[in-house]
């Protein structure tokens, strides 16, 4: 029995969630596949995966191994590759997880310079909206946390953001000019819920906001709601049409705040800090190729927010 092959079949049964898939994943038979994963447990002496009609799961043995061959797979090739020639000879898979909009907005600019300079390392994205409960599962999650996070795992800052005031030059025409927080309120607001909310139109919510330099105190102000959505891609839309004022990440309103789409609003105030961060499963070692992943994104994650420090800014004169 081929043990290195046997466990990077039950790895990929277990990933893909079906022999089928993993089969087509593997360009092997189904009943290739399903025999393997049999000799695997047959020479383990324990039952790896739960097979029912619907689906299979991994029992607790399985759950155990999986953590363990993930690991040894995973030095196995980085292993390889630390034998290539030179960087351009790094081959290999990076399996990535990202919340949506950093995906988005974050990683997906950085594609093609990454495929230029390393074509044989494959990046294998996959997108949740709540990344944290899987981290041990991918060589690197990229999350979003506030500026002041002490997770219990391994992880290293890739960059820093606020998020600020933002409305369209027409909307600020037609509503006039905020120039403190406290005019706010009689503005229309863009709200973003990390939760779905019940709230009628023209409802008010608070929105605090902080002075930039931290000295002074914070203000909350009420704001008059006109929409409401989790999705920060509808508020974004909405803001560049003139609908209202949103609250908004740099990384995201950057291009919109450059070509003057929009506008920083009160750009002495802020509503929040927050950090990037790419988070490493619980190995002792971090394979060549994502470290060297990593280091490329660092080095264009400060790029990107070096050449965003403060967009277009608006001011009541």
């Amino acid at each position: 029995m081929d043990r290195l092959l046997t466990m990077r079949v039950f790895q990929t049964v277990a990933e893909e969630g079906s022999f089928a898939a993993a089969a087509r994943a593997l360009d092997l038979s189904p009943p290739g596949v399903t025999r393997l994963v049999a000799d695997l447990e047959q020479h383990l002496g324990t039952r790896l995966l739960q097979r029912t009609t619907r689906k299979l799961a991994l029992t607790d043995a399985g759950e155990a191994y999986l953590q363990r061959v993930r690991a040894i797979l995973h030095e196995i090739e980085d292993a390889e590759a630390a034998a290539a020639s030179s960087t351009r000879d790094l081959r290999g898979t990076i399996r990535v997880l990202a919340a949506p909009l950093l995906a988005t907005h974050f990683l997906a600019p950085l594609l093609a310079p990454w495929h230029v300079l390393y074509p044989m390392l494959m990046l294998d994205i996959l997108v949740d909206a709540f990344p944290a409960s899987r981290v041990d599962e991918f060589d690197v999650t990229f999350m979003v946390t506030g500026e002041d996070y002490d997770g219990n795992i391994v992880a290293r800052p890739m960059a820093h953001w606020e998020a600020i005031v933002i409305a369209a030059p027409a909307y600020l025409q037609r509503m006039g000019v905020p120039v403190e927080p406290g005019d706010l309120q009689h503005h229309e607001y863009l709200r973003y819920s990390g939760q779905l909310v019940r709230s009628q139109s023209g409802a008010a919510q608070r929105l605090r906001l902080r002075p930039v330099q931290g000295a002074g105190v914070a203000q909350e102000v009420k704001v008059p709601v006109v929409l409401q959505s989790v999705s920060a891609g509808v508020l974004l839309r909405a803001a560049v049409d003139g609908m209202g004022v949103a609250v908004m990440s740099r990384l995201l309103a950057g291009p919109h705040l450059a070509s003057g789409a929009l506008v920083h609003v009160l750009p002495d105030w802020i509503f929040s800090r927050y950090a990037v961060y790419a988070a490493l499963p619980s190995r002792r070692m971090v394979p060549v190729r994502t470290r060297v992943f990593l280091d490329f994104v660092s080095e264009h994650a400060q790029h990107l927010a070096s050449s965003r420090p403060g967009g277009g800014r608006v001011s009541a004169q």
